[in-house]
């Protein structure tokens, strides 16, 4: 069993590399977990493979950058899925109904009623695969994350620096870069990360195609 660590418990120095650490749990008890690789001292990316249980293919990327050797003066965070039971059962949100891309802190306010696909939750944060998340953020301050989604297949674009990366990350991949639209965007993950990057820290989401 993975050992665990606390993010509020220890610095990030103190977080080992190359093991698989659980930083949290889900709903129903499963663990969310995360792998240290690279360069301790490296620009740090942190990189979320699926937040709605039935857009998994970004586990497979993540699972992808656990093998492949890490680029000199890269540290990566890898967490496979923050929504564990959601994956478990093949359903968007978790085991409580939520969204969980509309439960993070910043920016949430009261959205739907449970059943609905965009349910943010009864507060913010309300949901412990959101707590642990954030918590880990903290702890790494990124200067990148990075969250899988899909099948919209594009990459929404920015202006500024968060542009900059997104187009180079949309010319890298292949992914176009076309607004995301159709829904109500208050707590989601991408706004939650920006807030515990580095100063010039960016974070934006991937929406992957219908497959990998």
């Amino acid at each position: 069993e993975p050992s665990r660590i606390e993010p509020g418990e220890l610095s990030r120095a103190e977080v080992p590399s190359d093991l698989a650490l659980v930083f949290g749990s889900s709903v129903e008890g499963r663990p969310l977990t995360v792998t240290r690789r690279g360069d301790p001292l490296g620009v740090r990316v942190l990189v979320i493979g699926c937040i709605h249980g039935n857009e998994a293919d970004g586990m497979a990327i993540v699972d992808r950058l656990e093998s492949i050797e890490v680029p000199d003066g890269v540290e990566l965070w890898l967490v496979p899925t923050i929504n564990p039971d959601g994956t478990a059962a093949d359903i968007r949100h978790n085991a409580s109904g939520v969204d969980l891309n509309r439960n993070f802190p910043v920016n949430w306010a009261p959205l739907a009623e449970p059943g609905d696909w965009q349910y943010g939750g009864p507060s913010a944060a309300s949901e412990p695969e959101t707590a642990a998340t954030v918590a880990l953020g903290e702890l790494v301050q990124p200067s990148l994350v990075l969250w899988f989604h899909q099948d919209l297949y594009r990459i929404s674009p920015a202006r500024g620096l968060s542009g900059q990366v997104r187009e180079r990350y949309a010319e890298l991949t292949g992914l176009p870069l076309i607004e995301v639209t159709g829904g109500t965007y208050t707590g989601t993950a991408s706004q939650g990360s920006r807030t515990v990057t580095v100063d010039t820290g960016v974070g934006f989401t991937a929406e992957l195609g219908p497959s990998l």
